[in-house]
Formats: structure tokens, C-alpha cells, sequence
């Protein structure tokens, strides 16, 4: 499929599995965050919606704008953090090699490269919109 291009009602209906679709304030900006930090791909990237790729996965960030129906919208603060609780792990991505691009590209490192006795080596960050991004791999 080309995400590029695809129309959608077509990617939506192609979905499977299980979805990750974020709500951020600026859609382009989240965007440069993740493609600079984690080198994942973005697709059909405007201001309400973006589709990215990591490793063969598939998600999406919607703009808030764009949820004025959605039954998430009244949850959602004004301002300062989301996502409380929620981590998104990125197994791809080399942890010392993310904490260091990671301030310069808007991120705060919650934790420094670790390894951990789980046998992984992590980094969490923080981005604008206050979610978790947790580099991970295998020690």
C-alpha cells in the first residue's frame, strides 16, 4: 500500500490488529520529532493528520482539531503533559544514540540510557505533548 497516496476510507479499512493513533497540538511538529529522532517514516503529513511507520508498524496522529465529536476530546489538557501512564516503546532504536539528538529536537530525557534487568537498555523521553518514548535495546 502506498501511504502516501492511499485515500482514507482505504487505509482505514486495511487496518488490523491492534492501532496506535495519538492526539497531539501540532501535527508537523510531532512529525519532525519522531522522523529526527527515531527515523520513522511519515506519510500524508498535514496539519490534522499524519500517518508514520517504524519497523514494519503502522500509526497515526490526528490533530485535536480534528476529534470535535470524539468522546477523548473533553479529557484532554489544555495544557502540559498527556499520556500519563502510557509509554510507547521503540525497540529499534539505539537508546544512547536517541538521548543524544533528543533535547536539541524539543525532547526532555526522563531517564537517561539504562540498562535494565529486564535485559534491555532504555531511554525515556518526553515530548511537547507530554507522551513517553522509550528507545529500548537488547543489552
Amino acid at each position: 500500500m502506498d501511504f502516501e497516496t492511499v485515500e482514507a476510507d482505504k487505509f482505514g479499512a486495511s487496518l488490523r490488529g491492534m492501532g496506535l493513533n495519538i492526539l497531539v497540538r501540532d501535527v508537523e511538529k510531532q512529525v519532525a520529532f519522531l522522523t529526527e529522532l527515531f527515523g520513522m517514516s511519515a506519510y500524508q503529513v498535514s496539519r490534522d493528520f499524519a500517518i508514520l511507520a517504524y519497523a514494519g508498524q503502522v500509526m497515526q496522529l490526528h490533530g485535536d482539531q480534528t476529534y470535535g465529536a470524539n468522546p477523548l476530546l473533553g479529557l484532554l489538557p489544555e495544557a502540559g503533559a498527556r499520556g500519563a501512564g502510557a509509554e510507547f516503546r521503540l525497540y529499534e532504536s539505539d537508546p544512547d544514540e536517541v538521548a543524544v539528538k533528543a533535547e536539541s529536537l524539543g525532547g526532555h530525557i526522563l531517564q537517561p540510557p539504562t540498562d535494565k534487568p529486564h535485559g534491555l537498555r532504555e531511554v525515556y523521553v518526553l515530548c511537547e505533548n507530554g507522551y513517553a518514548w522509550v528507545a529500548s535495546r537488547p543489552l
